[in-house]
């Protein structure tokens, strides 16, 4: 363990917080008119950008390894970018930032099935207790008892974020440990970005986006603004926080601290956008994130031979984020 373990603390936490503004900033772009997909190229393509050099820079020394993991980073680019974000952002459109991301956390318990159903690792008491308590959990943050507006294609989409999650978890576990985190990053961001402007481009997904003013937290602004705080605060000092936290902490350890990042988003979008999920679902949201937190606790526990992989450095929900 690194001597400075509260530092590793405050840098995964930062990150945490950070990715956690990217459902407000997403939101006040779509309400002005942005496409859910307009939003990720944007987001995705100028993080990329902006994080190329150090990439470049990682990367010295070290092109075979790039080439030699270039379709793991491009399954990367459109599973844990493009899906699990254009899945992500569309489902802020009828849900709660709250609720949507709570849908997405449900990827981490798809890939206790998957290594179940696909690898033989049969999970142990503590995980089947976790996805237990997360899927109870699913059912009060659905509300069907009629409390709250009930979008059930906000619902699909959302389960549409949870298996690109799902899927960036089981590509980060089979990274080659020589690729550099954040060349891996910048170049499934590219790679993510440039698909969906090409498929955008031929019609077949929605890109549309307006540069006048857009309304962020009840006050009208640039749009230049969530634009900046997408790609900027949720991912390149997102990313960068996660990144240092996890060199400290260990990636285990990190990816635990990052599931504060739902706590942070509900309280993000109710400072921000007044925005709040209902009692039942604020009880449901605690029992998802108490049955991702056990499952997580017993990957700290066990061997990673016996556990769902978890990404390496750093351990981004997200990003699908």
């Amino acid at each position: 363990m690194h001597p400075r373990p509260a530092a590793g603390a405050a840098l995964a936490l930062l990150s945490a917080v950070t990715f956690a503004t990217s459902g407000t900033f997403a939101r006040s772009l779509i309400d002005a008119g942005w496409s859910a997909e307009a939003a990720v190229i944007a987001r995705v393509g100028i993080a990329a950008l902006v994080l190329a050099i150090p990439a470049l820079l990682s990367l010295r020394g070290k092109w075979q390894v790039l080439r030699s993991n270039a379709t793991a980073i491009g399954l990367f680019g459109l599973l844990g970018v493009a899906l699990a974000q254009v899945c992500f952002f569309n489902a802020v459109r009828y849900l709660p930032v709250g609720v949507a991301l709570l849908l997405e956390y449900l990827g981490i318990i798809l890939v206790v099935g998957w290594m179940w159903l696909r690898h033989g690792q049969r999970p142990r008491r503590l995980t089947v207790a976790g996805s237990v308590a997360a899927l109870a959990g699913l059912t009060f943050v659905l509300d069907l008892a009629g409390t709250a507006d009930f979008h059930p294609v906000g619902v699909l989409w959302g389960l549409g974020a949870a298996f690109g999650l799902a899927g960036y978890f089981v590509l980060a576990g089979r990274v080659d440990p020589r690729l550099p985190s954040v060349a891996m990053a910048s170049g499934g961001m590219a790679v993510g970005a440039a698909v969906l402007l090409l498929i955008g481009l031929t019609g077949l997904l929605p890109l549309h986006a307006t540069f006048g003013e857009v309304t962020f937290a009840g006050q009208s602004t640039t749009w230049l603004l969530p634009i900046a705080g997408l790609s900027l605060v949720a991912a390149v000092i997102a990313y960068l926080a996660g990144i240092a936290g996890t060199r400290i902490l260990g990636p285990r350890l990190s990816s635990f601290v990052g599931l504060t990042e739902v706590l942070f988003a509900v309280l993000i979008a109710w400072l921000f956008l007044d925005e709040l999920p209902t009692g039942w679902q604020l009880f449901g949201g605690a029992l998802i994130v108490a049955g991702v937190a056990l499952v997580r606790l017993d990957e700290l526990r066990g061997t990673p031979s016996t556990s769902a992989p978890v990404s390496p450095e750093p351990a981004l929900a997200l990003d699908g984020r």
